[in-house]
């Protein structure tokens, strides 16, 4: 079969690979679509996670059961379905409360064992949730980072009628604004300096957006809510939105870091302390993944503006991984191995 294998930082090649064989509890899934993650594109440039001498990249997929181990009960041929692509130790602290996403070894398909960028993986049956007849494999290829950002806002302080900000208008930043919309926020500020991405939130539930190349973001933000949101998120993940978003929160607010960080920040605490802000983070998700596919079937969350691009397995690297670099007009491209 073909697939996306990563030996090293920008190091990755589509090559044809044998295809993956079933062992006890597991479903071989022919992949639809996958889509590229920003975790695909920070390995991709700085091999971090990644401890193999090789590994199939994608943890955001979506595709239909082809066949089943003897002692799968739940699926079948024919079904359709997406992955949830971590799973923890199952012994840990963390694990047995059912926060498996904080177990300290988490492992997941893309990083740990081989993932999505392939015509065909194999999956233990309990990662693996049946898609209603609805839900198209493009929205189910959002399902992942979706729950990621439902997570987020479950594990934050908002409240229905709250003002909030988000930080970015990446992939993650435009789902949680349209997520924050539908879980009834009373005005959205997302702050983003790419104007395709604006317009995107703008489609995603922002209700005001603003260019901090151009605007004071946070005088901005300070001075239509008197005196702060009560809750912004950093979906950018650089020191001058950490700063800016802990900044447009009101005292008593809160905070979330939902981004990955590449490199440390520098902040006052002084800033923080004399306010009573609280500054807390959301990592992945845990136990909502049916409750994703469920909200995406239903069109509760309107995700699919999210999708800029769809492109075949053999141009990953050129079309997707390369121009999501170079380009950030570019959203979320999804793959196909067709």
């Amino acid at each position: 079969m073909k697939a996306l294998v990563y030996y090293d930082s920008k190091n990755a090649k589509v090559e044809e690979v044998s295809a993956p064989e079933l062992t006890s509890g597991t479903v071989k899934v022919k992949v639809e679509y996958a889509g590229i993650c920003g975790t695909d594109l920070h390995e991709y440039l700085h091999k971090t996670f990644i401890t193999a001498d090789k590994m199939i990249l994608g943890h955001e997929f979506t595709g239909e059961v082809v066949e089943v181990a003897e002692d799968v009960t739940r699926f079948e041929s024919g079904d359709r379905v997406a992955v949830e692509p971590i799973w923890g130790c199952g012994e840990c602290a963390s694990c047995k409360k059912g926060n498996y996403n904080t177990c300290p070894n988490m492992k997941s398909y893309g990083l740990h064992e081989d993932g999505g960028f392939a015509e065909y993986v194999v999956v233990k049956e309990e990662n693996v949730f049946g898609l209603p007849d609805g839900l198209s494999y493009e929205l189910a290829a959002l399902v992942e980072p979706t729950a990621v950002v439902l997570h987020a806002v479950r594990n934050s302080e908002f409240r229905v009628g709250d003002t909030v900000a988000v930080f970015g208008a990446g992939p993650i930043g435009l789902l949680l604004s349209e997520t924050l919309r539908a879980a009834g926020a009373s005005k959205i500020f997302v702050v983003e300096v790419n104007e395709k991405r604006r317009e995107l939130a703008k489609q995603m539930g922002a209700d005001i957006v603003i260019d901090p190349s151009k605007e004071d973001a946070v005088k901005i933000i300070q001075e239509m809510t008197n005196g702060g949101v009560d809750v912004a998120y950093d979906a950018a993940g650089i020191e001058v939105t950490f700063n800016n978003a802990l900044d447009s929160t009101k005292p008593n607010g809160e905070f979330m870091v939902v981004s990955v960080f590449s490199k440390p920040v520098s902040y006052h605490p002084a800033n923080q302390l004399i306010s009573e802000k609280k500054i807390t983070a959301s990592l992945g998700y845990n136990n909502i993944f049916g409750e994703v596919i469920d909200l995406l079937a239903k069109g509760s969350i309107n995700a699919g503006p999210v999708i800029t691009n769809k492109i075949a397995l053999d141009d990953i690297i050129e079309q997707g991984f390369d121009k999501l670099i170079d380009d950030k007009s570019e959203c979320k491209i999804l793959v196909s191995p067709k």
